[in-house]
This record gives structure tokens, sequence and C-alpha cells, in this order.
């Protein structure tokens, strides 16, 4: 399995943390050193999380289960958008729609009035309309489009969270808490880990660190994938192979 190592993440800056008087003492045991007043993860612990994580992971994805990616901002947007769009997985990189996860009944409905309106302007139904009243109702496909676009084939609520900065997106990961939902995530020195449950210390401002954690959880998310795949086809191959000898034990009887 491609992993993340010390190095990678060394020369990503995944060790840099916040201001030595910003930091949560929560985040004690992650801490290797001060440097110049800031905080330094300690690489090492990192390694081992970011192992455990993607193990966890690997076995949502080969389940078949949705790990629902959330980051919305600056610096995370558009590698997550990118990363979790390769695995297939959903992603919300806008704003966070509060209640999407404690009140998602809301949220499949205005799903549905997307596809509702895709249906109506592909069938030609918005032609007849003014251009004044189609443009009006093309803006609103565009918000919606913005606010749910990843989100829309998220029939069911997933089975895990993966999160950058737990501060700025308080509000899902305490959405997941309340459900029970497992919550994996990127955590800096001024965050609370002890509302995650897969806790990865990491620099969550820099994006090449970003985007070295990503790649090695996307990767494992890939793996398992493939490795459902694979069991998929045996499954199918033995299941063919069962039927052909039934079959032919039938007609050697009927002989």
């Amino acid at each position: 399995m491609a992993r993340t190592n010390f190095d990678t993440l060394l020369a990503a800056g995944a060790h840099f943390g916040h201001l030595k008087r910003k930091w949560n003492p929560a985040m004690a045991p992650y801490i290797f050193m001060e440097r110049n007043g800031i905080h330094i993860i300690d690489l090492h612990k990192t390694v081992a999380k970011v192992d455990q994580a993607a193990d966890a992971l690997k076995q949502i994805a080969k389940s078949g289960k949705r790990i629902l990616f959330v980051a919305t901002k600056k610096q995370a947007k558009e590698i997550v958008a990118e990363k979790a769009a390769s695995v297939g997985m959903p992603y919300v990189i806008e704003r966070w729609p509060g209640g999407m996860l404690t009140n998602f009944p809301t949220i499949r409905k205005a799903v549905k009035k997307m596809a509702n309106i895709d249906k109506l302007l592909n069938d030609g139904t918005y032609d007849k309309l003014s251009k004044r009243e189609n443009l009006q109702i093309r803006r609103k496909r565009a918000k919606l489009e913005k606010n749910l676009g990843s989100i829309a084939d998220l029939t069911r609520l997933p089975s895990a969270l993966f999160v950058i900065d737990v501060m700025k997106e308080h509000i899902a990961v305490s959405e997941a808490n309340r459900l029970g939902i497992p919550v994996f995530a990127m955590v800096d020195t001024n965050s609370d880990p002890r509302n995650v449950d897969f806790v990865i210390p990491a620099n969550d401002d820099a994006t090449k660190s970003i985007e070295v954690i990503l790649d090695a959880v996307c990767g494992a998310i890939s793996e398992g994938l493939e490795e459902r795949k694979a069991e998929k086809v045996d499954m199918e191959a033995a299941g063919e192979s069962k039927a052909k000898a039934e079959a032919e034990e039938t007609e050697a009887a009927a002989e």
C-alpha cells in the first residue's frame, strides 16, 4: 500500500503548527517541541496516524460505503475536489449546508429539486417561458449546483467524514458526532482533537501538507475499491462455475 512517510511529510511542511499562544492543550501528545514560538508537530506520530486512518478508510471503501470529504478553506478546496472525485467520493468545498447530516431528508429534497430543473431544462419545458423567467431558473440551478453539486448522488448518509480544519468545519464535525458517524480529520495544534475519531496531527493550512495526506488516504480508498471490484468478479466467476457444475449434474442424471 502506497503510504506517506516521514520525509515526504517533512518536505511538505506538515510539521509546522501554530504559534504557541494559540495552541489547544489537548494537542499536547502530538507536539514534538517549540521553535521560535511555533509548535512543531511530531511527524512520527503523524505517520502512524495516517496509516491507521488509511487502513480504516480502505475498509469502509471496500465495503461499498461512502466517505464525505469536507474542506471549505481556500487552500484546501481545489485539492480536495480533485482527490475526492478521483476515488468517486462526495465532497463539500463551498459552504457546509447546516443540517446536511442531521436534517438529511431536506438536503435530499433540494437535490431532487435540482434534478427536476435539469429534466425540465432538457425536455424543453422551460423554453416556453420568458427570457427573464428562464434566467431566474438557471440562476437557481447554478446556486443549487454550487452548494450541492458533488453530493447530488449521495442517496444516504455517509459512513464517514474526512475533514480538513476541524475548527472551521465544527458544524460538520458536531453533526457527525450527534449521529455517530466517524470523523477522520487533519488536526492542527490550535484545534481540539477530542471530537475526532481518527486524528491526523498535521499542518492544515499548507496546500502541500494537505495534498500529501490526501494522496495517502485516497490511495488507500482506491485500493479498497479495487479489492471490492476483484472480490465481486471472483464471486461472479464462482457463481457461474457452480451453475455450470449443477447443469452438468442435471444433464448426467437425465441421461
